[in-house]
């Protein structure tokens, strides 16, 4: 485990754990490390809500399909980044999601029993663990309100333009990149792909954005319809 503690300290999970302290906590949590190619299924919706996955190498997504099959990007989980915590807090039998790599990724895996109960050896750095777990829950709560808000525009202009600016006010500049590709976007937001692209080539014939790929800059004006 030695070669993944520079991540793991900067994993939430851990925050103000010292390595030392770190390594025996991994036992206790009897912490496992799984390799996965693109398009691997870690996690399948409907699996028992017993694990919360922690991304060392890589990066995984997080999707929900309905009835149809039609998917919806909830997140995408970047190294130091946890996944499955909330559904471990809120006791549920199942997960209602899919986590699936997106890449060739290593995984941690960590039992959600472990990691909500003290173990036998009365660690002393479990209650920090456990707060900060909720911490963050809370924090994720927060990012799926955003989600929300997003998608309860009335048309994909305004979900993407929404999103935009909120990228900007997060990055603090009229130009940034975002953390999807166009595929992932469209389903992050909701939308067809198809609609999407037409939408945001009329966004820029109007002359209130400028994109190439993950790069995007906003134009004076573009907050007004």
């Amino acid at each position: 485990m030695k070669k993944y503690m520079d991540i793991l300290k900067k994993c939430p999970l851990f925050a103000g754990i010292e390595s030392d302290d770190l390594a025996g906590m991994l036992g206790c949590l009897g912490a496992s490390v799984i390799k996965t190619g693109r398009g691997q299924v870690i996690l399948a919706e409907g699996d028992p809500a017993d694990r919360i996955g922690i991304v060392l190498r890589g990066s995984v997504q997080v999707v929900r399909e309905d009835y149809y099959g039609s998917r919806n990007l909830l997140a995408i989980v970047e190294p130091g980044q946890l996944f499955a915590e909330a559904f471990a807090c809120a006791g549920v039998k199942s997960i209602p999601v899919s986590v699936i790599a997106a890449e060739e990724s290593e995984i941690m895996l960590v039992g959600q029993q472990r990691a909500l109960t003290r173990c036998g050896n009365a660690c002393t750095f479990h209650d920090r663990l456990v707060g900060n777990l909720l911490q963050v829950v809370a924090a994720k709560n927060i990012v799926l309100n955003r989600k929300i808000e997003f998608m309860s525009q009335k048309t994909t202009a305004e979900k993407l333009m929404a999103f935009l600016l909120w990228q900007a006010k997060q990055q603090g500049s009229s130009e940034f990149t975002i953390p999807y590709d166009r595929q992932e976007l469209a389903d992050y937001l909701g939308v067809e792909r198809s609609a999407m692209s037409a939408e945001l080539s009329k966004l820029r014939r109007q002359g209130k954005i400028e994109y190439k790929k993950s790069w995007f800059r906003l134009k004076e004006g573009s907050n007004k319809g």
